[in-house]
């Protein structure tokens, strides 16, 4: 039963992680490029750190692992 469980899990974050990498162009919001992502260029270089994105992605990581251990 748990193994089963598991197995629909993985699927549908599967199906979750296509969805957004076929459709994530077409969406008003791109993450890694929220207000707040931090990005520095200089002539040579340049530096990017998305904190907003990472913020964002922990909460929702965080209520998917929460709503899946009730």
């Amino acid at each position: 039963m748990e193994f089963g469980r598991f197995l629909i899990t993985i699927g549908i974050v599967f199906v979750i992680v296509g969805l957004a990498v076929t459709f994530g162009g077409r969406l008003p919001v791109r993450l890694g490029r929220l207000p707040g992502d931090i990005g520095i260029h200089g002539k040579n270089s340049s530096f990017y750190f998305p904190i907003t994105t990472c913020i964002l992605l922990s909460v929702l990581l965080s209520l998917v692992m929460w709503i899946l251990r009730r």
